[in-house]
């Protein structure tokens, strides 16, 4: 006895020979590569009529790369994260704070002294 099942058995969707005929031609592409400070080669395939970019990210570091093997650009020089009591610090200087903290403070003091609520 004949087993039923699916009619088109052992093949598969979009399953067949998809050459250039059923694609179109493929556009003209130049082969560009990219080297990073690691010494990672990455070749990026772009159209004949882009423009290329002189660096590009390197896929297998994320340092930045670019064409000339013998230079490549530098890793990017990474800062610390800065508190605000650091940038506060770039803003004043300490006699400056000194005065600003006085000032406050006489204020805090006169409205005890005038019976003013302070929250």
């Amino acid at each position: 006895m004949a087993g039923g099942g699916n009619a088109i058995r052992g093949s598969r969707v979009g399953a067949g020979p998809m050459g250039e005929a059923e694609r179109g031609d493929a556009a003209p592409r130049q082969a560009v590569t990219y080297y990073c400070s690691h010494e990672h080669r990455s070749m990026v395939a772009f159209s004949i009529e882009a423009v290329v970019p002189e660096s590009w990210d390197c896929p297998k570091c994320g340092l930045p790369a670019s064409m000339d093997s013998e230079n490549p650009p530098p890793a990017p020089k990474i800062e610390p994260y800065k508190t605000h009591l650091a940038y506060v610090k770039e803003r004043r200087s300490d006699a400056e704070a000194a005065g600003i903290l006085d000032e406050a403070v006489a204020l805090l003091r006169s409205r005890r002294k005038s019976g003013d609520v302070v929250f």
